[in-house]
């Protein structure tokens, strides 16, 4: 037996990044914790980070190429499946145009930088216009907010949280989530620093969550209607004369800031209360609040992205923190200064790229960054015709349960002529597949933070090389990915032969090289060997101005009314000026799951259940229900049973109930994760509720009823 040997790696689990120190023996680890010496993390671990090690060693986890026959899945050489798969590829191509192939890229993708690389890779290489993300179950509208207000997707603001003395919060619940969205370990200690400084922490959200159990103030807010708050706000920094304060407009405002308050002043916060929920009082306090501090900071995440109104109110966030002076400035929202510098390359893309410059062939859907929003895929697949989709690849992820309406998704993959799933499992979506192709996961892969190195609450870094060997069965999702590309080019004939031997010297290259490249093209002073050799996170300082540059990679001023939002405000007028449905449904995350994949670990499913429908008192009386019941939630397009939890953390009006469960579906093969009591929210969520500016599905206000199970 070799001896114990401790390794540094970060947690690759959601967008904290934490450090660990992790214990490995004879290739197998036997014990995770939280590393001290981090300069970013401070030694702080979640529970999702110690069952890394069961993740690897999940007896359910595919560790060699699966084929899907008549009998079930059987085990198949990577040379038979990658030849045939780009054999039907290529058949496919040829039959049906390169729309015929669609792909689709879970979030996992994103924690992978040679998954990231590649997925580029192969989509130029497949061609075609039918390629799909969890970005439009996300982050879609937050990216389409900074194109329009900065110029550049890529620009998200984050909030400086260690030098704030305000942040309100709207929408998020960062104590879960460990800060999506803003990388930000150890917020806690993070959070609480504010209030040890003297500063305040605000809470808006449909649901008292624990976030707002440690705020100072806390209001429920209608969910879907933040778009009203954030206008309420404006109209009163305008009407009181705090934006003409503001040095923010002053130095990068365009014309467009009396128009704005123009449009603001019919949506004032005696005008938005009843439709909102929050007081008229509460909102004017919030907005003097903000611009009162000098160091405060707005910021809202999932509850303000995946609404009806998502890119409306990602946009009036915006606003609202740069009228409230409180936009690039220390303490307020900023940009962060990645090693690999994606702002800056992002200013590059072509106006192919913008939104939509394309719109999908059925639901008429805008593109965005090359991609359509998932919303529009299963009538890709279902409605015959020129592009019609046939295959489909999906790179670790599961839009059967992750996506509305998964029922009907589900239905539609089984149409397919080929399905290619790059996953660990076989689970509801990579059920449906023609090949299971499995890849590293965990310790066993290298990482480095492409994308979230821009979004954290200090400029950071980080390589993280391999502390275990990877099964001999498994490839890299970068080999895959260029390999598939690679082998379906040769197989489609003409001068596509001298593009396979291009993508194959791209992938000996490796993404690790590119890497490099870019961040010695990159505006911070590092290079790849450097950050193998400091082994932990390399601290690269607090956030600092950037918005000036931003803005002139375009030559552009900050958009304060833009055409995007002035085409909402006649659908925004009659939100305000509607009743609410009487009983609406959001999501909520828990602690120890991350979307659906950390479900079949025992580690993190013991104990009392998650997956429970939460319902005020008020609502539960009037309905008969009682706690501890199951009951039936019921949709426009679906029903499913789940247990009542009867509290009065929601507002009236409010059911809620976690993403991520329901892993019973014939032909899923997860033990643990089929046994644990709960269903998948995504079955009674219509997936025709979108945000119609970047089609980004509603995952949020969903009316339902609530009924006894007969």
């Amino acid at each position: 037996m070799s001896p114990a040997q401790v390794g540094h790696y970060t947690c690759m689990l959601c967008d904290a990044h934490c450090g660990l120190r992790v214990q490995c023996e004879d290739g197998r680890v036997t014990d995770i914790r939280g590393d001290a010496d981090d300069p970013f993390s401070r030694g702080h671990i979640c529970p999702k980070a110690t069952a890394i090690g069961d993740l690897m060693e999940d007896p359910d986890r595919v560790r060699q190429p699966l084929k899907r026959t008549a009998d079930g899945f059987v085990p198949v050489s990577w040379d038979e499946a990658l030849d045939d798969i780009a054999t039907r590829l290529a058949a496919i191509r040829r039959a049906g145009g390169p729309d015929a192939i669609a792909t689709y890229m879970g979030n996992p993708t994103a924690h992978d930088h040679g998954a990231s690389l590649a997925s580029v890779v192969l989509r130029k290489a497949l061609g075609g216009s039918n390629h799909y993300s969890a970005l439009s179950i996300d982050t879609l509208p937050r990216m389409v907010a900074s194109h329009v207000m900065y110029g550049v997707p890529t620009a998200v603001p984050i909030p400086d949280i260690d030098r704030s003395d305000l942040l309100v919060i709207l929408g998020a619940n960062p104590l879960v989530s460990n800060g999506s969205g803003m990388v930000s370990p150890d917020l806690r200690v993070r959070l609480a620093d504010i209030q040890a400084r003297g500063g305040r922490i605000v809470v808006l959200d449909p649901r008292r969550t624990e976030t707002a159990d440690k705020a100072d103030a806390f209001h429920f807010i209608r969910p879907g209607s933040d778009a009203l708050v954030l206008l309420a706000m404006i109209e009163h920094l305008c009407s009181r004369g705090f934006a003409a304060k503001s040095s923010v407009l002053q130095r990068f405002g365009s014309g467009g800031i009396e128009a704005l308050k123009q449009a603001a002043a019919a949506f004032t916060a005696e005008q938005v209360q009843e439709r909102t929920g929050v007081p008229a009082a509460a909102l004017r306090g919030i907005a003097e609040e903000l611009a009162s501090t000098p160091r405060g900071s707005l910021y809202g995440r999932m509850g303000t992205c995946v609404q009806e109104h998502g890119t409306s109110a990602t946009i009036l966030i915006d606003l609202v923190n740069a009228l409230a002076d409180n936009l690039d400035h220390e303490g307020g929202t900023r940009f962060g200064t990645p090693g690999v510098d994606l702002l800056r390359l992002a200013s590059f893309l072509p106006k192919s790229e913008d939104l939509g410059a394309k719109r999908s062939r059925i639901d008429g859907l805008p593109s965005f960054l090359g991609e359509y929003p998932v919303a529009a895929l299963p009538s890709e697949i279902e409605v015959p015709g020129r592009g019609q989709v046939r295959a489909l690849l999906v790179h670790a992820g599961n839009p059967v349960s992750s996506n509305p309406n998964g029922a009907r998704l589900g239905e539609a993959l089984e149409g397919l002529d080929l399905v290619v799933a790059v996953d660990i499992y076989v689970n509801e979506t990579t059920r449906h597949a023609h090949y299971i192709l499995p890849t590293p996961v965990g310790f066993e892969r290298p990482q480095y933070p492409l994308f979230f190195g821009q979004q954290g609450v200090r400029n950071f870094a980080f390589f993280d090389a391999p502390l275990v060997p990877a099964p001999k069965g498994v490839w890299e999702s970068w080999d895959i990915l260029v390999e598939l590309a690679a082998r379906t080019s040769s197989r489609l004939g003409g001068l596509r032969h001298l593009a396979a031997m291009a993508l194959r010297g791209i992938r000996r290259f490796g993404p690790e090289r590119i890497i490099d490249l870019l961040l010695r093209l990159g505006p911070q002073p590092i290079r790849l060997a450097g950050l193998r050799a400091e082994g932990t996170t390399t601290d690269l300082g607090p956030l600092e101005p950037r918005l000036k540059t931003i803005l002139g990679w375009k030559k552009k001023r900050l958009a304060l009314f833009p055409d995007l939002l002035a085409e909402q405000l006649p659908a925004l007028a009659q939100l305000r000026d509607s009743e609410p449905p009487e009983l609406v449904l959001i999501s909520r995350r828990t602690l120890r799951s991350n979307n659906s994949w950390l479900h079949n670990l025992g580690r993190l499913t013991r104990g009392r259940g998650r997956c429970t429908l939460e319902m005020s008192p008020l609502d539960a009386e009037g309905r008969g229900l009682v706690d501890g019941a199951t009951v039936l939630l019921i949709s426009g397009i679906g029903r499913i049973e789940v247990p009542l939890a009867v509290t009065d953390r929601v507002m009236p009006g409010v059911v809620c109930l976690p993403h991520g469960w329901g892993q019973k579906r014939e032909g899923v093969a997860l033990r643990v994760a089929s046994e644990q009591v709960g269903a998948s929210v995504n079955d009674v969520i219509d997936h025709r509720r979108v945000d119609p500016v970047s089609g980004t599905s509603a995952l949020s206000g969903q009316p339902v009823t609530v009924e006894a199970r007969s």
